[in-house]
């Protein structure tokens, strides 16, 4: 009963870290800036900070099933 949550929300994690990163990836490969008004540097190290940190989320919810 308990690993329904823990599924969603490791899923979830993992969706918004994947896609986060996939964004901030090609934003920088078209050198684009990340967010708009910032840093480029700043914006994408924290992007890029934020989505590693969701992943590494997602898989520790995932792995205490």
């Amino acid at each position: 009963m308990e690993s329904g949550p823990a599924i969603f929300a490791g899923l979830v994690f993992c969706l918004f870290g994947g896609g986060l990163l996939a964004w901030t990836v090609t934003r920088v490969r078209l050198r684009r800036p990340v967010t708009q008004g910032v840093n480029p540097v700043a914006s994408a190290g924290v992007a890029s900070l934020v989505s590693l940190i969701s992943l590494v989320l997602g898989v520790w919810c995932l792995t205490r099933l």
